[in-house]
């Protein structure tokens, strides 16, 4: 498996209203995780789901399960020299992956759907909503210049998985944003995915840290597709690339 490198710039009496207010959450509440863990029944998957992190790649918020042909791309923000996502470069097509702290008793997908919405619409784009394997998903036309000159668009297929107090995004470029037998293979690697929220108190959004496996080793980067994201966009730069093994 290769690595890459890249920067981006809530009793018998009836109870008061706060306390039936406060039961009606709860249940929400409850409903909602339901339906999160029914969602993640096959993946992906939070760390307290399995039994072994032996034969993953350790990226830290992230492990991912190897596979044959598999390229990953650490993006570095510039300016905190942190990494902030991490591409799946696959058969010519591409999955960005993100993932951030969420509430512990909601979820952030259909809020941050909304936003890449709007971010879309204000340059120029469009987006529809489309179900998928992993729920409501979003399709983004994006505008784009072609290289004769000519004005086109550049699509991606935005996927979300709401977990327990964690939010996995995955972005889908190339074949795999408009082919739904190109992305399987990135979907089969989407669910294997596990995540690790830690036990430390973070705002909602904050971004899981994620980092360069310690067995890494530097090489001659190959060409790789790229996915710039409307929402959570930051800075890029040259890729550099690096093995594992």
């Amino acid at each position: 498996m290769v690595f890459g490198l890249g920067r981006k710039s809530k009793k018998d009496q009836p109870a008061d209203p706060d306390e039936s207010q406060a039961s009606v959450e709860s249940t929400d509440s409850a409903d909602t995780a339901s339906a999160d863990a029914g969602r993640r029944a096959s993946g992906p998957f939070d760390v307290s789901e399995i039994s072994s992190r032996e034969g993953y790649v350790d990226l830290g918020a992230l492990l991912i399960s190897p596979s044959e042909g598999l390229q990953l791309r650490l993006e570095v923000e510039e300016a905190t020299q942190r990494v902030v996502a991490v591409t799946m470069d696959l058969n010519g097509s591409s999955l960005q992956l993100q993932a951030f702290a969420a509430p512990k008793t909601e979820g952030l997908w259909d809020e941050i759907r909304e936003q890449i919405g709007q971010s879309v619409g204000s340059q120029g784009g469009q987006v529809e909503e489309v179900q998928g394997g992993f729920g409501t998903e979003l399709i983004a036309k994006l505008p784009a210049g072609a290289q004769d000159g000519s004005q086109g668009y550049r699509v991606a297929r935005f996927i979300g998985v709401d977990g327990p107090r964690w939010f996995l995004r995955g972005v889908l470029g190339g074949a795999a944003a408009m082919e739904r037998e190109a992305a399987a293979p990135l979907e089969s690697l989407f669910r294997k995915i596990v995540v690790i929220r830690g036990d430390s108190p973070m705002p909602p959004r904050d971004l899981l840290q994620l980092r360069l496996p310690k067995d890494a080793s530097v090489t001659p980067p190959p060409a790789a597709p790229d996915v710039d994201a409307p929402e959570f966009k930051g800075p890029e730069r040259g890729p550099e690339t690096t093995q594992v093994g």
